[in-house]
């Protein structure tokens, strides 16, 4: 009975030190850093170059989906992110194909000009004026917003044990789905309009030990790791995602063009237009599936 009796604080101290480290995080502090790179930036970044940059203004990208973060977090906060139109802004600006104009915070802008127009006024004798140049004018208005959050789309988990230990994980899928339309400033025309959806992972790891280490001693360890996927990283691949389509679309309907029309078969833009291409294949197949349904009215 002397050998249980010795591993009795051994086990403990295993416990007390893996469950010590399981709470500690890997690190106590850590630097700033720039915001990283989505799936699709690498895509973004290497989209062919325009024949000529077009000016485009956004005047804001709202939150339309009405959801907020469930309890215990405060009702007013929502689930998704607010700065879309940064997001936005910054994706149209690392495609290459368009100049964004300030829009948002306009009336910061159009004050700014005044200011430096009434410190030109008490000028010298003979000193020429400094003129400011005018305003940028944009071609193109893109409007739209995140219009779906769906929590729990998809949840599960497994488990299993042998002999006391054991291991069980648990995972769930939510889902957001942003919208972005193309305007053409002269004639109010919608140009391209694109819907592109992205889902959230969240997973829950979960190891256990429940074992007797003699008849009357029983040793029990837990631990857990949680990874949330961030909702915002997951928000600005949407947007990337519906950018690019936005710009493989114009090209197709000869709204803009490309620096070199050969570019039209590189494997970035060839890749979204032939995704284009399919989904618009199977909704054209939609209605004849459903018609030769049995079940389908007639």
């Amino acid at each position: 009975m002397s050998a249980p009796r010795a591993s009795l604080p051994a086990a403990l101290a295993l416990a007390a030190l893996l469950g010590g480290c399981a709470h500690a995080p890997s690190a106590v502090r850590d630097n700033a850093r720039l915001t990283p790179d989505t799936a699709l930036t690498r895509d973004l970044l290497a989209l062919p170059p325009p024949k000529g940059r077009i000016a485009v203004a956004v005047y804001g990208i709202r939150d339309q989906t009405g959801q907020y973060k469930p309890a215990p977090d405060s009702s007013f906060s929502t689930a998704v992110t607010q700065g879309a139109s940064s997001m936005l802004i910054r994706a149209l600006q690392d495609s290459g194909w368009f100049i964004p104009v300030e829009r948002e915070n306009l009336q910061n802008l159009l004050t700014e000009r005044k200011i430096v127009r009434a410190l030109e006024m008490p000028q010298p004798a003979g000193t020429p004026a400094v003129q400011i140049p005018p305003l940028l004018a944009a071609s193109v208005l893109v409007e739209g917003g995140i219009v779906a959050y769906e929590s729990n789309v998809r949840t599960g988990g497994v488990g299993a044990r042998f002999l006391g230990v054991g291991m069980s994980t648990q995972y769930r899928v939510d889902q957001v789905t942003v919208s972005l339309r193309t305007v053409d400033i002269g004639s109010g025309q919608i140009l391209q309009s694109v819907s592109t959806s992205k889902t959230i992972y969240s997973y829950e790891l979960h190891p256990s030990v429940f074992k007797f280490v003699n008849v009357k001693n029983l040793a029990e360890f837990e631990a857990g790791i949680t990874r949330n996927e961030p909702p915002q990283l997951c928000v600005d691949e949407a947007i990337e995602a519906a950018v690019i389509h936005l710009i493989a679309q114009g090209i197709k309907a000869g709204n803009w063009a490309l620096k070199d029309e050969a570019a039209l078969s590189s494997p970035v833009l060839r890749r979204y237009l032939d995704t284009a291409a399919l989904q618009q294949v199977a909704q054209r197949m939609a209605p004849r599936v459903a018609g030769t349904n049995p079940g389908s009215a007639p």
